[in-house]
């Protein structure tokens, strides 16, 4: 577990469901996670699948308290509290321990005064954002009233953004890891086999367990029961100063500020915007 600035506290290791279909195949990630010892769940409006997450919570019958529950606004709301409602709807909960802004599009501030209302709502224990970058996060903290508590980026050994953990470090904003196992592309490279041969562990593990022991709540994601089992036991050993060392010399970021390589969330507003046009001109001309 890791402590929040606001004192709620986050367990080091979650499920991940983005590009899991809604349906069968989220419950059953969900349940089998749960099941496994898994006790922290994420999720995302734009994914689609909150329903299926809360109909897993509810199969595995651990009770709603012992799970941290997070979901993520889909910026193109204009509505944070509205889309808090839907959330919760579809989830069928009380309320959102982490809710997040997904990415900053329209400015990193947009968003900010709503998503404080949730918290002073209860909708949310506890709010943040997602893909924010160091000068995003800066402008953010310095005007808002409730200043975030988590920023989840993609993160790795490999995408190893020294700069901008460092400033989550500074503003006291826990980093969170999606894609931490770099979608398996990774797995097999021979430092990471290396370090997990001498380990006596699977190569997933090793790049799970070098993210908690730099702090870093880490959300792999999978949909075989083997793997989620698997990506549980982190908890059991320790990497060496040598091999933390090693990994880390495995970044291909330079250490950079940025959450992301490619604004992908800037390329899907540009393309919103043409087809609306396009969509507008042919209105103009049938009319």
């Amino acid at each position: 577990m890791r402590s929040l600035a606001d004192g709620v506290e986050i367990p080091l290791l979650g499920l991940g469901v983005w590009q899991v279909p809604d349906g069968p195949e989220t419950v059953r990630a969900v349940r089998w996670a749960l099941e496994a010892g898994y006790r922290h769940l994420d999720t995302a409006q734009a994914y689609g699948n909150e329903a299926s997450v809360g109909r897993g919570l509810r199969e595995s019958g651990v009770p709603r308290e012992e799970v941290f529950l997070t979901t993520k606004l889909d910026p193109r709301d204009s509505e944070p509290e509205t889309a808090a409602d839907r959330s919760l709807e579809r989830l069928e909960i009380d309320q959102i321990d982490l809710y997040l802004v997904h990415w900053p599009q329209s400015g990193p501030t947009r968003a900010w005064l709503s998503m404080e209302r949730t918290l002073e709502r209860g909708l949310a224990r506890s709010i943040g954002v997602s893909n924010f970058d160091v000068q995003e996060l800066g402008s953010l903290v310095a005007s808002c009233t409730t200043p975030p508590t988590v920023n989840q980026v993609e993160f790795s050994p490999f995408q190893h953004r020294r700069e901008l953990h460092e400033s989550c470090e500074l503003h006291d904003v826990v980093l969170e890891a999606y894609s931490p196992l770099t979608h398996g592309q990774d797995l097999g490279h021979p430092i990471v086999v290396d370090v997990a041969r001498r380990n006596g562990r699977t190569p997933a593990q090793v790049l799970l367990r070098w993210a908690v022991q730099r702090g870093v709540v880490a959300i792999p994601k999978s949909v075989h029961r083997k793997r989620i089992v698997e990506n549980s036991r982190i908890f059991d050993f320790s990497l060496n100063d040598e091999d933390l060392a090693i990994l880390d010399a495995l970044d291909r970021t330079g250490g950079t500020g940025r959450a992301s390589e490619h604004k992908w969330w800037t390329r899907r507003a540009r393309a919103r915007e043409l087809s609306s046009r396009v969509v507008q001109k042919v209105r103009s001309r049938i009319g």
